[in-house]
This record gives C-alpha cells, sequence and structure tokens, in this order.
C-alpha cells in the first residue's frame, strides 16, 4: 500500500486524472473502490487489494462520510449571529404575557434555564469565530447590561450515610436573608470526613422535605434512614489552612455541665494543664480543638471571650470548672472566705486567664524552680531537701535584710546586709522578687542574686508567695513552677505529729511551733484560695499527704524535664 501511494504520487498509476471540479468524499471513495483491479497492474499485492477493499466497503466507513458530508456540505448557514440578543427579546415577550398565556411563562422558564443560555452563548461564539480569548482593554462610560434579566439559582444534591454511633458534627443557623446556612463543620466528624457540604452552603431541602428553621432540620434528619440527601445551594468559598495553634488550658472543662452549649455531646472536655490544638476559631464564642498530646477527637469549647465573661459574671462558688482542695473539712455551711490586701499580702488581683498560647520545644533544664504553696505545707522543706541531694544542680538565691548582723553573722553567709533606705529604694525600683517586713526589719530576695544561681551553671530554687510569680514568669527565668497543694485536715495532723518527733530527736532542727486544728483547717482554705486565684501559672500540683511521695513527685517531674519535650509559652521560643 506505501508503495502504491507513493506510485500515484509519482504518476505512474492507471487511476484517472483528477477533474478540475471537487469530489465529494463519497464520490472519492466509490471512484476508489472501482478502480482497485486496476492495481495490480502497478505490482500491489493481492493481500494489500483485498485488505483496502475491506476497508473501503466497511459500513463504519460509510457513515462516517455521511457524517461528514452532512456537516461539511448539507450543513446550513446559521440566519442569525446573535441569538443571545434574540433571546432577551423573547425573554422581554414572554415576561409581558406570561401572566396571560401558559405557553410564555413555560417558555420562559426553559430559556431562563442557564444550560439553554450557555448554548445560545456558545452558538455566538461559534457564528461570530471567537474562538481566542480578547486581550484588549475597553473603557467603558458605565457598566454593560446583564445578558439576561435573571439567574436561576445553583443547588447540588449530597447524599450522607449517618452513623448510629457518630453525630454528623454540623451546626446551621439562620443569616440576615433568614436563609438556613451551615455555620459550622465539626473537623474529623462524619460530614468533614465525607467533604461534601461546606461552611455557608445554604440547606434548601432535607430528603425532598423544605426546611426553613434549624428545629425543622433536626426533626427531619432525625427521623430518616441512615441515608440522608440534602439540597443544597453551594457557598463556592475556598477553605484555607491556618498554622497550627496550640493553647494550655487553665480551667477544667465539662462539656455536660455547660448550659451554653448548644449540642453538650460535641463537647470536648479537658482539665486544667493539658494542651489543646486549636483547629478552627470560625465561631466568636466555640472553637474546634482536640488534645494534642493524643491527637484525640476533635470537639467544641469555649472561646477565651466566652469563657471571660462567664468567669466575670458567675460567682466563684457556681463555678464548676474550678477544683477544690476541701478534703477533711465538714460541710455544714458554705461560707465565702475573702481576702484583700489589707489582710493578707498573700494574695492580689490576679488577670483572668482560660488559655496560654505555647510551643513545644526540646528537653532543656529551666532556669529557676518556684515552689509555691500556703504556709505550712512543706515548700521549704522540699526546697532544703532538693539542694542537700543535688547540690551541683540546684542552689538557692540568698536573702537580703535591712537589720543589723548578729554576733557571728558575716555578710554573704546566710544573709546579705544592707540598710533600710537602700532597700526601700531598691524594692520601688523592682529589683526584688518579693519582699516582707518583720520585727519593723524588711526582708526580701533580689533579682540580681537568682541570676547569680543561674550564671553558676545551677538551678535556682525559690519558696515564694504566689504574688511573685508574674515577675519570674519571663522567658529570661524560664521558671518551672509547682503548686504544693495541702491535703486534708487529718494529713495535714499526722504530718504535723511526725515533725514534732523527728524535732524532739534531732536537736539540731530546734523546735516546731504549736498548732491546733483551726491552724490545719486556715492552711486548707488558704492552699484552695491560691489555687483558685493564681492556678493559671502553676506547671505541676503535687499533694503533699506525705513528704517522700511528695518529694518523689518533684524529683520525676525535674527529671523529665531533660527527658521529654516540653510545652512552654509562645513568647519563650526564640
Amino acid at each position: 500500500m506505501h508503495r502504491f501511494c507513493e506510485e500515484l504520487k509519482q504518476g505512474e498509476g492507471t487511476m484517472p486524472s483528477a477533474t478540475s471540479e471537487a469530489l465529494s468524499a463519497k464520490e472519492a471513495v466509490e471512484q476508489l473502490r472501482e478502480n482497485l483491479d486496476d492495481l495490480e497492474h502497478i505490482g500491489a499485492e493481492n493481500d494489500d487489494i483485498e485488505f483496502l477493499r475491506q476497508i473501503l466497503e466497511d459500513h463504519s466507513l460509510m457513515n462516517i462520510i455521511d457524517i461528514h458530508e452532512n456537516l461539511e456540505v448539507k450543513l446550513p448557514r446559521a440566519r442569525d449571529h446573535e441569538a443571545v440578543e434574540t433571546a432577551r427579546d423573547v425573554l422581554d415577550l414572554c415576561g409581558v404575557q406570561a401572566n396571560r398565556i401558559p405557553a410564555a411563562a413555560d417558555l420562559r422558564n426553559v430559556m431562563d434555564s442557564p444550560h439553554f443560555k450557555a448554548l445560545l452563548i456558545a452558538h455566538d461564539d461559534i457564528c461570530n469565530k471567537r474562538y481566542e480569548e480578547q486581550f484588549e482593554t475597553y473603557i467603558l462610560s458605565e457598566p454593560p447590561p446583564p445578558v439576561f434579566s435573571t439567574a436561576a439559582e445553583q443547588v447540588r444534591f449530597v447524599n450522607i450515610h449517618k452513623s448510629q454511633n457518630e453525630p454528623l458534627g454540623i451546626t446551621v443557623k439562620l443569616d440576615e436573608k433568614d436563609d438556613l446556612v451551615i455555620a459550622r463543620i465539626l473537623q474529623g466528624s462524619l460530614i468533614d470526613k465525607q467533604g461534601l457540604l461546606h461552611v455557608n452552603d445554604i440547606v434548601r431541602e432535607v430528603n425532598g422535605i423544605p426546611v426553613c428553621t434549624p428545629e425543622q432540620l433536626m426533626e427531619v434528619i432525625m427521623d430518616s434512614d441512615p441515608s440522608i440527601t440534602f439540597k443544597v445551594v453551594p457557598s463556592y468559598h475556598n477553605k484555607v489552612d491556618a498554622k497550627p495553634l496550640y493553647m494550655r488550658a487553665r480551667f477544667n472543662y465539662d462539656p455536660m455541665k455547660d448550659r451554653l452549649l448548644p449540642c453538650k455531646e460535641t463537647g470536648l472536655p479537658f482539665q486544667l494543664g493539658d494542651v489543646l490544638e486549636i483547629v478552627n476559631r470560625d465561631d466568636q464564642n466555640w472553637w474546634q480543638a482536640r488534645l494534642a498530646d493524643i491527637n484525640g477527637p476533635v470537639g467544641l469549647i469555649p472561646s477565651p471571650t466566652l469563657e471571660e465573661k462567664r468567669k466575670a459574671f458567675v460567682p466563684v462558688n457556681n463555678d464548676y470548672s474550678k477544683s477544690s482542695l476541701f478534703c477533711g473539712l465538714t460541710k455544714k455551711k458554705k461560707k465565702t472566705i475573702k481576702y484583700s490586701s489589707k489582710d493578707s499580702k498573700e494574695f492580689d488581683t490576679a488577670d483572668v486567664q482560660c488559655y496560654e498560647e505555647v510551643r513545644r520545644m526540646a528537653p532543656f533544664q529551666r532556669r529557676v524552680l518556684v515552689l509555691v504553696g500556703a504556709h505550712g505545707v512543706g515548700r521549704r522543706s522540699l526546697k532544703e531537701r532538693l539542694i542537700k541531694d543535688d547540690p551541683r544542680r540546684f542552689g538557692a538565691a540568698m536573702p537580703h535584710t535591712s537589720r543589723a548582723p548578729r554576733e557571728k553573722e558575716v555578710h554573704g553567709q546566710g544573709y546579705y546586709f544592707t540598710d533600710r533606705l537602700t532597700m526601700e529604694a531598691d524594692i520601688m525600683a523592682g529589683k526584688y522578687v518579693e519582699y516582707g517586713e518583720f520585727n519593723n526589719n524588711l526582708y526580701g530576695t533580689r533579682l540580681d542574686t537568682v541570676r547569680e544561681v543561674i550564671d553558676s551553671g545551677k538551678m535556682c530554687v525559690l519558696d515564694v508567695n504566689p504574688t511573685a510569680l508574674k515577675v519570674l514568669k519571663t522567658s529570661e527565668f524560664l521558671p518551672f513552677i509547682v503548686f504544693i497543694a495541702a491535703p486534708s485536715v487529718e494529713a495535714l495532723k499526722v504530718m504535723y505529729e511526725e515533725g514534732r518527733r523527728f524535732a524532739r530527736g534531732n536537736k539540731d532542727r530546734g523546735g516546731v511551733e504549736m498548732k491546733t486544728e483551726e491552724d490545719f483547717i486556715t492552711t486548707v482554705k488558704e492552699s484552695q484560695q491560691i489555687e483558685r486565684v493564681y492556678s493559671s501559672y502553676f506547671d505541676d500540683i503535687i499533694v503533699n499527704d506525705s513528704f517522700e511521695d511528695a518529694y518523689r513527685q518533684l524529683r520525676k517531674a525535674l527529671n523529665e524535664l531533660t527527658s521529654e519535650q516540653q510545652w512552654v509559652p509562645v513568647n519563650w521560643v526564640y
């Protein structure tokens, strides 16, 4: 066949020469078929001739040729190159006659279809040979009139297979136009996994039933079979992936007790100190989050704005999110314990902090260990034990005092001695971590002495009042703050008696002040008050119901700092 075609090009064949008139495709095929036998004279093989004969006599080829003839030859020229303009005129006429003539209304509905409009636009583009994009810029005196007067609403049908054990995970609301829109899709939920519905989609029908309110939607879904069909108007909003945000919870939260949460099952319970990965903050009142350390399911948590408002108006005794340490107390009558700066310097006005933004860091040694607790819970004993057992790792900051040195006391051994005026000036200049007055003498710990311990390569151990936490929790000191909580009153009594027996057997320890049951009750109440006000600062809480157990817990927590990754405030990350 190839040689035959080459010879035809060179004019060696006996095929009749082409006439001046162009042949149609069908005529050319018929003429070629009639001259097949002549191909043998120019050296064509019988197999090649027979193969060509089968192709030329194939019905499929003839059908293709007929279609070609109809399109190229018989297709009439377009009578109107501007079908869109004509359609606009027809629409205007139909609009006038629609109320009187039903056929006019039907025609208007057909021509108003987006598919019909697209067909007319394509027709005009082909007739006018507008095949390429136009890049010319035109300056219009006014916006051009629309091609059509109205546009039909685009809808989608979405089929969802619900599970008996898993909620759909959507929240709906009425927008300013009273449309029922999807306000929230819970990440990780059934609908989020299927990816067929999106935030701001307008819900028109469910299983063919029109729904106009959230209550109607809920009723239809509850009565539906496992298969649910939504008719929605899509929003076409692109989802923007936000950077991961991690927050440390500064309160306990139980969604089953939250009267403000629309659906209790969608809430995420957490404890004080848990790190939450915030996955969505679109809602002003309810954020979507999961527990970061276990990568658990996503649930709703109150936003900082909502929780701060709640804590500003809810009395402390009615706040379910706070833990209580009133173990061992007899509940006869609830009584509010009020503290003021006049009565006690242990407390001040603390900021309402519900969450703290944090980042994960590699294991590292904190610079300062801060032990906080009520008077009599054993924080000073824990501090002394740490320094005694590991003096190369831990050190104490030496305090300053304005009193005169006693006999055999040396400056820089036990105390730094200074005068009252100098010490008061330094206090006003903010150079002290904390300070106090006893027997008309000032005592305090300077920030410089803390820095000296850190510069020596040791971890500075401080047992301070909670008011000092605001000064210490900075990127300079990188503190690890441990709250030593008081146990029950009975446990305090047992620990006190053991301490007295140990002091009687060890003369170097000196005497132990006498305490009454009222003192133990005061310690428990004071401990609970410190936790309520300052819990947002704590990295760990240890209940000192046994000194040896509390010491082991403290050493374990300190060892984990240098062996495991840590969640630290975001402003500590450089």
